[in-house]
């Protein structure tokens, strides 16, 4: 004859279970994301990083998500938009890539401190539920990150994009695919280019893998990356689903870079 009933065998696990929390907090205390001093819990910030960081909202380009100064309009498109409409239907980011936010992003991209990605992965999914979709009733069938050329992969030991793609997944209880895409060419650095040399830089450098064609035929997909400056990357990798049959592509990223618009 079972001692306990299902309820009371619940109630007793949640307590070992806070019992071993506990013990760990003990052990490992949860440190700030940022500046690593002691908090009250885990994947969080002291309030004085928390105040540094500068999250986008309010008045932003319709497409690319790039930050107005003031109001224009909800369905407004910036200058850069419209001289040349990237390949994603839309794009947003979580805060802005400057000077608070560089070591928390750096450190996540290069520095193996994954702690975060949690964290992360939440603040991307509220994007994307509050301002990416809205109330325009789509929805994302598919999650892919971009893609790191294997030589940069294997330096590196993980994509970081994969990272928060994978997290979104669990987040947004939607698939994801980390090799959907692959980079077919080793390109240089982004850094230090112009709007026109980063587009030229990553022209053909994406390829769909042929065996997963026939998960992007008419389906809408959410890409996703660590930093978003011009989207030249991203313009690159959504034309390739695009050409592949995909319905829409919708962008994602933890960091935009606002201050280059050459």
């Amino acid at each position: 004859m079972a001692l306990l009933g299902g309820d009371e065998k619940g109630k007793l696990g949640s307590k070992l279970r806070s019992l071993m929390v506990g013990g760990l907090d003990l052990l490992f205390p949860p440190l700030c994301l940022q500046c690593r001093i002691e908090v009250d819990g885990h994947d969080s910030f002291c309030s004085g990083c928390w105040a540094k960081l500068s999250f986008l909202a309010g008045s932003q380009c319709y497409q690319c998500g790039f930050p107005f100064e003031s109001d224009l309009g909800p369905d407004t498109l910036c200058a850069a938009c419209i001289a040349a409409p990237p390949a994603y239907d839309r794009a947003r980011a979580v805060f802005r890539y400057d000077d608070n936010s560089r070591r928390l992003v750096l450190s996540f991209k290069h520095g193996d401190r994954l702690e975060g990605a949690p964290a992360f992965a939440r603040w991307m999914a509220r994007v994307i539920e509050q301002d990416l979709l809205g109330a325009s009733g789509e929805e994302i069938d598919l999650i892919a990150p971009v893609p790191l050329h294997r030589w940069r992969l294997l330096k590196r030991r993980y994509n970081q994009a994969a990272v928060l793609a994978l997290g979104l997944g669990r987040e947004m209880a939607r698939p994801v695919l980390p090799e959907l895409l692959r980079r077919v060419r080793a390109t240089p650095s982004q850094g230090g280019l112009n709007r026109e040399e980063r587009r030229k830089n990553v022209r053909g450098a994406f390829a769909l893998r042929p065996h997963l064609a026939e998960r992007v035929a008419d389906r809408s997909l959410l890409l996703v990356d660590d930093v978003m400056t011009t989207g030249a990357t991203l313009d690159a990798c959504a034309k390739t689903l695009k050409q592949a049959g995909a319905r829409a592509v919708y962008v994602v990223a933890l960091g935009r870079a606002v201050q280059d618009r050459a």
